[in-house]
């Protein structure tokens, strides 16, 4: 009976742990993918004015909020779980949020070439995204 008593408490925090490595590694690709979509409209804004809509705005904004998203999950599983990162795959998350920082400080300054800024700063945040799953999944084998 102590036995089954001692391992109640343990079992939760390995599903938990499961549970939330699996949210991680599905909302990743919600953000990559967010956020190119995001870059690739707001490149094509630059040149159709028709598509410069308020809702690109608000796409964009939900693509980048999904960055800080992606990162709670993580410093979660480190901080909860004492989970070991891959080398470099914490970088590429917070170098994340720091582009996502830079286009929203550049936006008033760089207002004439907003869409490109938006549009490429989608892209490379997308690709942030893809070089952590990359480096992830290298560390685990597949």
């Amino acid at each position: 009976m102590s036995a089954v008593l001692h391992t109640l408490p343990v079992q939760p925090v390995a599903n938990t742990l499961g549970t939330v490595l699996q949210v991680h590694k599905g909302w990743a690709w919600v953000m990559i993918i967010g956020n190119a979509a995001a870059g690739v409209w707001a490149l094509a804004a630059h040149k159709v004015p028709n598509l410069r809509t308020r809702s690109l705005w608000w796409f964009t904004v939900v693509a980048e909020l999904s960055v800080f998203v992606q990162v709670s999950l993580g410093v979660w599983m480190v901080s909860h779980n004492k989970a070991e990162p891959p080398q470099f795959h914490l970088f590429y998350g917070f170098v994340a949020i720091i582009a996502v920082g830079i286009l929203y400080a550049y936006k008033f300054q760089m207002q004439k070439w907003l869409y490109l800024l938006y549009g490429f700063g989608g892209l490379f945040v997308a690709g942030l995204g893809i070089r952590a799953v990359l480096v992830g999944a290298r560390a685990i084998g597949g």
